[in-house]
């Protein structure tokens, strides 16, 4: 067996893994072993790593194909499935959300490496789904349990509207230059573990069959226990470190308290398979093609 440490950070989610270079190519155990790690605690910590660009896009294969960077944003120059998270090209992501649900078949899994770091703040926070729909109380696990959302990237989700400048004007022009709109189950079905997780957060716009202001009072409800404070790994970056993620299971959030200094992080995604909800139907495309961002598998 290989010699891996799995360290926990919370009860509920996150660890820290030591005992294994990620630089390095690694054998089928070790991928089985970190693998298996990741389906327990959702979210995963690698210290001192040695990974520039091709390293990270390496040791992210190791669980499957990767994605391009993003469906509508421009990857790093060179390297078509990176996308640097730059304090530079606009606001910190400071809205919960789950990678990319907007498009068919989001990623499975989320690698964010960081580069630049800020002297104080710019922590990322990584909420269990998993543990959200645990906690829900019985008549509302069984309301959610019914409910499908509508994900859609037509709105921006880090700069309010009452905040756009023509910058941000630009960038969230650049954001939605794709329209994309799917249908979603609200509880998803891990397809390795089986767990049940509340697959929302902010692309999920509206409950199917549901007025906008009705969706958001259910939207709200049901997110309410996903950042209950147990449920969230606080990760404070240092440098040269890696966190994997199971997107399928999480949502995460870019704390913008950092008052505007450099921070950058490259973000590199495993390809997914279609969601599926417990009564076994897939999730539905609305509208967008994202087929050049990730293929849908037969």
């Amino acid at each position: 067996m290989p010699d891996i440490e799995i360290q926990k950070v919370t009860a509920r989610i996150g660890a820290r893994i030591s005992g294994v270079d990620i630089a390095k190519p690694l054998d089928e155990e070790t991928v089985t072993v970190l693998r298996g790690a990741l389906d327990e605690h959702k979210a995963l910590v690698f210290d001192d790593v040695d990974l520039d660009d091709e390293g990270q896009q390496a040791f992210a294969r190791h669980f499957g194909d990767l994605t391009t960077a993003h469906p509508t944003v421009p990857a790093v120059q060179g390297a078509p499935n990176v996308l640097p998270v730059d304090s530079e090209r606009g606001r910190a992501a400071n809205h919960w959300h789950t990678d990319v649900t907007f498009v068919l078949n989001p990623p499975q899994a989320s690698t964010l490496r960081s580069i630049t770091l800020p002297p104080y703040g710019g922590e990322t926070l990584i909420a269990s789904s998993a543990a959200a729909y645990r906690d829900l109380p019985e008549p509302l696990r069984r309301l959610a349990d019914t409910l499908w959302a509508e994900h859609t990237n037509d709105y921006d989700y880090a700069v309010p509207d009452e905040e756009i400048d023509a910058a941000h004007a630009a960038q969230r022009a650049q954001f939605t230059s794709i329209r994309f709109r799917t249908a979603h189950p609200v509880v998803r079905v891990h397809p390795l573990t089986g767990e049940r997780g509340l697959f929302i957060g902010g692309f999920a716009q509206r409950i199917v069959g549901l007025s906008v202001g009705e969706s958001r009072k259910i939207l709200d409800l049901l997110q309410a226990y996903v950042v209950r404070p147990e449920n969230i790994l606080r990760h404070r970056w240092s440098p040269n470190q890696l966190v994997l993620f199971d997107n399928r299971i999480t949502q995460h959030y870019a704390i913008d308290n950092y008052d505007g200094l450099p921070r950058r992080l490259n973000w590199v995604t495993v390809a997914g398979d279609v969601p599926v909800g417990i009564e076994g139907k897939e999730s539905h495309s609305i509208a967008g093609d994202a087929s050049h961002y990730t293929p849908v598998a037969a």
